[in-house]
């Protein structure tokens, strides 16, 4: 079974994520979505709420499945049994350090890294984008899916 880890934080999950993991389940049998467990930092959603927000936007595919994990990425594709991560790429910037990662990665457990460029609508996307604009009352609605939007505004107007 060909098997790939799309690995991020997702605080929130946007189109930008949605798009290559939907192409990703294209190319692979199974692809999971890995929510890195940060302690260091806090995340505007709690990792509950975002594998909850990614199973839901990700209810279409049927080989698309979510998990979280801590520590190293190679040892969380190795307990799934996945050889690959995708890696979505928007700019050349996203490059040098995700380069830098693969080759790790590679190094340490054999885990190949695929980079997949980011469709030209999103870019410029990602959550701390979108977080920023509707903190400040702007219309992120179509960068995120209309549930994630909405709570979004609901998270925010709490802070």
């Amino acid at each position: 079974m060909r098997r790939a880890v799309c690995p991020g934080s997702f605080d929130p999950v946007t189109n930008g994520h949605l798009d290559i993991v939907g192409r990703a389940s294209r190319l692979f049998d199974e692809v999971i979505i890995g929510v890195l467990i940060n302690q260091s930092k806090t995340g505007l959603f709690t990792i509950e709420e975002r594998i909850e927000m990614l199973g839901e936007a990700t209810a279409s595919y049927e080989n698309v499945r979510v998990a979280s994990f801590h520590g190293l990425l190679v040892d969380f594709c190795r307990s799934q049994g996945a050889a690959v991560v995708i890696k979505g790429l928007r700019a050349v910037s996203d490059f040098d350090y995700e380069l830098q990662m693969a080759q790790m990665n590679i190094g340490l457990s054999g885990v190949e890294t695929l980079f997949m460029p980011t469709n030209p609508l999103y870019s410029f996307l990602s959550s701390s984008l979108v977080k920023d604009v509707v903190k400040w009352g702007g219309d992120a609605s179509a960068y995120v899916p209309d549930f994630v939007g909405e709570r979004l505004v609901t998270r925010l107007k709490q802070n």
